[in-house]
């Protein structure tokens, strides 16, 4: 394999063998020497084997290894000729993130932090095979899985402007309950409103930095403003209605004749009746998750409400933005000159819209689209803004968080005889967490340094900086 260095933060996997296009990786020089000893490069230049895909196979500098794609893996498939794989998506559909800003400023959790933590993780059920206190019906759980945030809000979890301030309108209006399976419905019944485990995670904040003032304002962010991270998906539901599907497609793309190089690159061609249920389906799990943050957010809310005894006014806690990890889209995007539609699949990658695209809300149309990149939990998370060049070469996309360099196995080794909360509250980081082994997991040397990770993104101009956010107490699953 030949991997050659275009600029600072970009290097080109060069095609060979069966590979359509070449792979694009965005990173920087110290984080790609330890990269290339890695199977995930290897599996950007599987990735562009696939039929249809378009320009390259591209990965984030978050990129490490996952099923069938890497994580932090985004690749765009001709939408008349390409194919959609679930290893494109991931098991955990629209794992994604949610920003909320309030009017607290950092004196107002003096003394308060330890009662807040500890209410936090008493109201946001977290965990292995956590329950929430949301009880569907099996008619409710079809409308949750058409209507995504919308069914959250009209049962009073939040606001229309929670849903405009939503990717998508917290919806993708082609989900068809009928095509998700009785195991995967059986999954999600009781899953509403909870964060779930492994880097799942709730997080208060305070805006640390601002780098980018009017971007800031627009979003209505400032310097020691309290806010609230929230970062969780579509529960069992969604990892369910990957493994039907990667089972459907591992046996229905032995009958297409294609070549591929890994098994979990399973797949099938987007209007193949496979495609279309696959699509159907994940659309399901994706409004699930929406739903799922929706309510989380609302929990949240309610319980700095009574814990501080605040006033909805006083706390004035709204949504800043939430966005989407794991999905495949429906888009169109210029590429050689022309405007062509494309299937883009993000696994581990954020949508990053520059300015003027109609996918935008109103408010934020004219500068561009918030980007939310959450941290490990002793170092930071950033706001971000996407960009025009992140529309000519990355399909609008970015980075979605630091990205592993640990696996949980090697992290639980070097944990051994530490006590990880006690150092993270050395660092002024109160944490609460469910499970034996979750924090020495998901210690912050798991992953790479996420201020490393976004300056290759905001240098390569993908994306730009607009604050930093510091994190205060963490609910982990």
């Amino acid at each position: 394999m030949l991997i050659t260095r275009i600029d600072e933060y970009r290097w080109r996997v060069e095609p060979f063998g069966p590979m359509n296009v070449p792979g694009i990786i965005y990173t920087s020089a110290p984080m790609f020497d330890q990269l290339r000893q890695e199977e995930a490069v290897n599996q950007v230049a599987n990735v562009a084997v696939l039929p249809g895909i378009v320009k390259a196979s591209l990965a984030m500098p978050d990129i490490h290894w996952g099923y069938g794609f890497p994580i932090g893996g985004v690749a765009a498939f001709d939408w008349e000729t390409g194919v959609v794989s679930p290893g494109g998506v991931g098991y955990d559909i629209n794992c994604g993130v949610r920003l909320a800003a309030t009017d607290l400023q950092l004196g107002d959790l003096r003394g308060r932090m330890r009662d807040l933590v500890d209410a936090l993780y008493r109201n946001v059920p977290s965990g292995v095979g956590s329950t929430g206190s949301v009880k569907l019906s099996p008619k409710d759980q079809k409308k949750v899985l058409a209507q995504g945030s919308q069914w959250a809000v009209d049962h009073g979890f939040g606001t229309d402007e929670d849903i405009a301030r939503t990717e998508d309108n917290g919806c993708l209006s082609h989900a068809d309950p009928e095509v998700v399976s009785q195991r995967a419905l059986a999954r999600g019944s009781n899953q509403l409103g909870t964060l779930g485990s492994g880097n799942h995670f709730l997080e208060v904040g305070v805006v640390e930095e601002i780098f980018h003032p009017e971007a800031a304002e627009v979003f209505g962010l400032r310097p020691g403003q309290i806010t609230v991270l929230l970062h969780s998906g579509s529960r069992g539901l969604g990892y369910q209605v990957c493994d039907d599907f990667l089972a459907v497609m591992g046996k229905h793309v032995k009958t297409l004749g294609i070549e591929l190089p890994d098994r979990q690159l399973a797949c099938a061609y987007i209007h193949s009746e496979q495609g279309r249920r696959y699509l159907k389906a994940m659309a399901c799990a994706a409004n699930y998750a929406w739903a799922n943050r929706q309510i989380m957010m609302h929990q949240c809310r309610e319980t700095f409400e009574r814990t501080l005894n605040i006033s909805p006014r006083a706390l004035n806690m709204r949504l800043v933005y939430d966005i989407c990890h794991n999905i495949a889209k429906k888009e169109e995007h210029v590429i050689d000159g022309r405007l062509q539609t494309v299937c883009v699949h993000r696994k581990g990658a954020t949508r990053a819209f520059g300015p003027g695209r109609p996918e935008i809300c109103p408010e934020y149309r004219d500068i561009g689209q918030p980007i939310l990149i959450p941290g490990d939990m002793g170092r930071a998370s950033y706001v971000l803004l996407g960009t025009d060049q992140a529309m000519l070469e990355t399909f609008g996309s970015t980075c979605h968080g630091a990205g592993r360099i640990l696996s949980r196995k090697a992290a639980l080794r070097q944990a051994k005889g530490r006590s990880i909360s006690r150092e993270l509250e050395d660092r002024g980081v109160l944490v609460r967490w469910t499970g034996r082994s979750t924090l020495a997991e998901e210690m912050p040397e798991a992953y790479k340094d996420v201020s490393e990770v976004v300056e290759v993104v905001h240098g390569a101009g993908i994306s730009r900086k607009v604050a930093r956010l510091k994190p205060l107490a963490v609910v982990k699953g």
